[in-house]
């Protein structure tokens, strides 16, 4: 079998396995959001952090929730690195550097998982599982939240009500992320990857020395990174060592989890608003962006251009060969169409289009299918945008599933998708133009200047992966990219809650024959169209600058 050929069955067999999860899995999370009951572990929670979960919230008491628990998340997490040298289970490592300890907190609560630091080498047993785990699948469930709040603003007519953040988030915990992360690390345990508490142990003997590898909770640990979508390795090589992701069975169940919860929430979407059809409409947009960029993603990295790339099959510098081209592909397709930032090769030795393609995954918005949460409240927002030019072209005031958008509800979803670009170009032009961030970049030229794009693109997208030829450990890059993770995360979520607030208020627009179907597949080629030429016209510039000059030379 040739390698195009493996590549394009572990395709299939993704899909195939997303199809048969995504009915199941989008139903229970509608059930989950829509129900009024508490379970007794729930209800214990609530006792525990001073809650009432059946207290209505409007917008912005749902977002004093929100940032009050990330607050307190930040400030948690930056302790427990800067008290580590203290700790047991420590592994002799020191305290976590000021600087660095902010970037990390940011990074975790944020749901971006960017490292500046070896794993391995850095984070002992307590800061891994107390800290940066937990805040895997709280930061996770902190998107799904405000994702199903803004579904409610369009469920919900005549009110300002939400939900209950603390409700919401309780549950996207308990009922969704623990569960499948349960089954999911007793499978990767069963095909290899580590779960233990070792100590720092010597592998063997080599010339000039020997290896030293430390063990630690890794499957716990690698199946929420990956279902949560928030990326951030057990070790520096992240789901490229074999401790993590032994087996081409693995990268791809890796994958799976990746995009298996931000692809169900689209039919948690269509059932909550009383049409399954307007769910699949947006699922069907969101597998346009993400099979398209596949495919390209593959051909660029398949094409055999040069001797080099001939006798390999492919680009195989900075891959696995256990995974392949064609594995590899897939996996950085995924992880940067979402906000995963996992890694499974390196994306600084793609060819140069492939590195671009990563970066305008990223620069997308991330909305194919997205991170948890965050993927569907990004759509939904475009697909606002996306009335509004309809409504444009027709001389109509623009709809969307029963509410009109109005001067409020567009300013807002103009503002969600201007500060992420905001903060991508502002914080790259401000590296390149001082005199010594610049020296953090190994390269020079198009691809140094796109190591530095790359970098804000990932924290202000809060995806987190990397053009691994940057150093990113320093004072500036760990202070301005957790800057641009914190703001990345916060300020859009600030927009998805008031519009949705806005929407609630509102009173239901009968459907006439001038109203747009959004149900229908033009309204999806509509929708793609519109996010393709607002990414464009953002960024275009930038990439000229960058992977399209290297790309390209």
């Amino acid at each position: 079998m040739g390698p195009v050929t493996a590549g394009v069955l572990q395709l299939l067999a993704l899909i195939a396995a997303l199809a048969l999860a995504y009915i199941p899995l989008g139903t229970y999370l509608a059930r989950v959001f829509s129900s009024d009951r508490h379970l007794r572990v729930e209800r214990w929670i609530y006792r525990g952090i001073g809650a009432d979960p059946d207290v209505r919230m409007r917008w912005p008491a749902y977002l004093r929730g929100v940032l009050a628990f990330s607050v307190a998340g930040v400030l948690f997490l930056y302790l427990l690195q800067r008290l580590q040298g203290v700790l047991p289970g420590s592994l002799g490592f020191d305290s976590v550097s000021p600087a660095q300890s902010f970037n990390t907190a940011a990074s975790f609560v944020a749901n971006t998982n960017w490292q500046s630091y070896y794993g391995e080498q850095t984070m002992g047993h307590v800061v891994q599982t107390a800290g940066l785990a937990v805040q895997n699948f709280v930061s996770a469930a902190v998107g799904i939240a405000v994702a199903v709040a803004l579904v409610r603003g369009f469920a919900r007519a005549r009110t300002g009500e939400l939900g209950n953040f603390w409700a919401d988030l309780v549950r996207g915990v308990v009922r969704v992320l623990v569960p499948i992360a349960v089954v999911g690390a007793l499978i990767l345990v069963a095909c290899g990857v580590i779960q233990n508490f070792s100590g720092i142990h010597e592998v063997g003997q080599f010339t000039g020395g020997s290896q030293q590898w430390n063990g630690g909770a890794v499957a716990s640990q690698e199946v929420i990174k990956e279902l949560g979508t928030n990326g951030g390795g057990y070790f520096n090589a992240n789901s490229a060592h074999p401790f993590e992701n032994p087996t081409p069975f693995t990268n791809l169940f890796e994958i799976f989890l990746i995009l298996v919860i931000p692809s169900a929430l689209t039919r948690t979407f269509g059932l909550m608003v009383g049409s399954v059809k307007q769910g699949y409409a947006i699922l069907g947009t969101m597998a346009a962006l993400w099979l398209g960029f596949t495919a390209l993603m593959m051909w660029t990295e398949f094409a055999h251009h040069g001797p080099a790339l001939q006798a390999a099959g492919g680009a195989l510098e900075g891959k696995e060969l256990r995974f392949g081209v064609g594995g590899s592909s897939i996996f950085a397709v995924a992880t940067t169409m979402t906000s995963t930032g996992a890694v499974d090769s390196f994306h600084s030795s793609f060819t140069g289009l492939g590195g671009g393609i990563t970066m305008i995954g990223m620069m997308l918005g991330e909305i194919a299918p997205g991170g948890t949460g965050s993927g569907l409240y990004g759509m939904l927002v475009m697909a606002v945008i996306a009335v509004f030019i309809a409504g444009l072209m027709v001389g109509r005031t623009p709809e969307y599933l029963g509410k009109k958008i109005g001067p409020r509800e567009i300013k807002l979803a103009a503002l969600y998708i201007l500060v992420t670009p905001a903060l991508v170009l502002v914080f790259t032009a401000a590296s390149l133009a001082l005199p010594t961030p610049p020296d953090s970049m190994l390269n020079s030229g198009a691809h140094g200047f796109s190591e530095v794009l790359y970098a804000f693109t990932s924290a202000a997208n809060n995806n987190g992966s990397a053009f691994a030829g940057l150093n990113a450990n320093t004072d500036w890059f760990n202070t301005m990219t957790g800057l641009a993770m914190l703001l990345g995360r916060f300020l859009p979520m600030v927009f998805v809650l008031a519009l949705a607030g806005s929407l609630a208020e509102q009173r239901p627009v009968p459907v006439t024959t001038g109203t747009l179907r959004t149900e229908k597949p033009l309204f999806t080629g509509l929708l793609v169209g519109a996010i393709l030429i607002v990414t464009g016209l953002t960024y275009f510039p930038a990439l000229a600058l960058g992977p399209l000059a290297e790309g390209l030379a």
